[in-house]
Parts: structure tokens; C-alpha cells; sequence
């Protein structure tokens, strides 16, 4: 089973302006992996996911990417 990658690495605050981390958790498509596939815990996917609204909504992170 996979570590969680933020509490790997001790990272406590999920920050919508870190694109570089936040890019490592969408698929080429700009979709959002499933937690299955990154092994992040829940109560940190649930903040993975409004950080990355939170990009899209301020033009950081693209809707779509084609």
C-alpha cells in the first residue's frame, strides 16, 4: 500500500498556489487521480481537491487541457 504523500512528507497545509505539487496529483487530461492510484488519505484528498478548485478558479491550473 502506498505512503501518503503529504504526510510523507510532513507537508501540513495543502496551498493552492503550489502548482508544481498539486500538477503531480491530475492526469495529462487535467483530471483529478483517484485516491486509489496516489495513496493519499482522505481527510487529505478532500484538501487536494479544494486547493485544486481554488487554482483552476484563480488561472493557475487549467479547466481541461487538450
Amino acid at each position: 500500500m502506498k505512503q501518503c504523500y503529504f504526510s510523507q512528507n510532513n507537508i501540513k497545509h495543502i496551498d493552492y498556489k503550489d502548482v508544481e505539487i498539486l500538477k503531480k496529483f491530475l492526469n495529462p487530461h487535467a483530471r483529478m487521480l483517484a485516491r486509489k492510484k496516489t495513496g493519499v488519505t482522505a481527510k487529505n484528498q478532500r484538501k487536494l481537491a479544494l486547493a485544486v478548485k481554488r487554482a483552476r478558479f484563480m488561472g493557475l491550473l487549467p479547466f481541461v487541457s487538450r
